[in-house]
């Protein structure tokens, strides 16, 4: 009796190409900050996430200080949502539309 081959599950990932990043965007806020529960259908959309992966242009250009697990503010204008995991929360974004990023004061 010969053995089955196992066939490995085959990951699929998301690479952005050119200037962009992909980005996981932070969940939106149920509740405002003085604690008040606000109804499903009244969200505070969030501009906020955690880059997933950049492109290599954006990873080799020393103008842009964006590396992967950074928390970033940017511009939902001209993201891309993802259709992948079924979370509906990753976005291609191009590098221009990242406003800001969150580092920890030395």
């Amino acid at each position: 009796m010969g053995r089955t081959a196992e066939k490995k599950p085959v990951l699929e990932v998301v690479e952005p190409i050119g200037a962009r990043i992909l980005i996981r965007k932070d969940e939106d806020k149920k509740t405002t900050k003085s604690g008040i529960h606000l109804p499903d259908k009244i969200e505070i959309p969030t501009l906020t996430g955690r880059v997933v992966s950049v492109s290599a242009e954006v990873e080799n250009d020393d103008n842009y200080p964006i590396r992967q697990y950074d928390r970033v503010l940017f511009n939902p204008t001209d993201a891309i949502p993802v259709d992948f995991e079924g979370d509906n929360r990753l976005f291609v974004v191009p590098v221009e539309n990242i406003v800001a990023v969150f580092r920890k004061a030395e």
